[in-house]
């Protein structure tokens, strides 16, 4: 992409977010601007990153190489259904890097699912993230048992899932089955090594959006190089 045409996309990103109701923002930071969200907890850091303050109002710079939903904004992500007021499932919630800038956006009317298995990460999740947040509820449980779930509640918006699994693909619909509402947004991390070392992680990519074809619209592939290496992010909307 020239140097002209990346100062442009940068413009009209910036003024597609000033109309969309401002989910994250773009500030200069060293030069560069940078993604980042309004702060919920003001004074409180996650991992350690940039706190900026413009016009009475904090900031959290968003790592694209700590967060792949990060890395998706910063390769062209399109659809964006985070916004104030949005019900997550978080699948994978791990140490809560991506968890908290969402609950940042979704503000204190939002809701973050936040479902981790492993204990030891869920314990610094809580430590770290979800007890200084009202909007994450954690969820100490296995992925592949939505049925466990005992503190979600009703429909969510969004379903995204970040875990690493051979069969990722297929708990994650199983997942959007039991709490995806119709036309919801379902984002889909897919670990081509965590599937099959032996293949092209492209043609893994592929014969992962084919299994969600007969009932997911696809709406975006994106590419999370170099944030990233053999990583992609699937976007679809959900039919049933």
């Amino acid at each position: 992409m020239k140097e002209e045409e990346k100062v442009q996309t940068q413009i009209e990103r910036e003024r597609s977010l000033e109309e969309d109701n401002q989910s994250y923002f773009w500030i200069k930071s060293e030069g560069e601007q940078k993604i980042s969200t309004e702060n919920l907890v003001p004074g409180n850091q996650v991992y350690k990153e940039k706190l900026i303050i413009k016009k009475g109002i904090e900031y959290r710079l968003w790592d694209p190489f700590r967060s792949k939903l990060a890395a998706s904004i910063m390769n062209g992500l399109e659809n964006f259904p985070f916004k104030n007021n949005t019900k997550v499932l978080y699948l994978g919630a791990s140490t809560g890097t991506t968890v908290s800038h969402i609950s940042d956006i979704v503000g204190p009317s939002g809701l973050v699912f936040a479902v981790e298995h492993a204990s030891r990460v869920a314990r610094d999740f809580l430590d770290r993230v979800a007890t200084h947040r009202s909007n994450i509820m954690p969820i100490l449980q296995d992925a592949r048992k939505p049925k466990e779930y005992f503190s979600v509640f009703g429909k969510v918006d969004v379903v995204y899932v970040d875990i690493a699994q051979p069969d990722q693909t297929k708990i994650a619909v199983d997942n959007c089955d039991m709490f995806l509402k119709k036309d919801g947004l379902f984002f889909l991390v897919i670990k081509t090594r965590s599937i099959d070392v032996t293949k092209a992680p492209k043609r893994i990519v592929e014969e992962e959006i084919e299994k969600l074809r007969e009932r997911f619209e696809i709406l975006e592939s994106i590419d999370l190089h170099p944030y990233d290496k053999d990583h992609a992010m699937v976007i679809a909307k959900y039919k049933n």
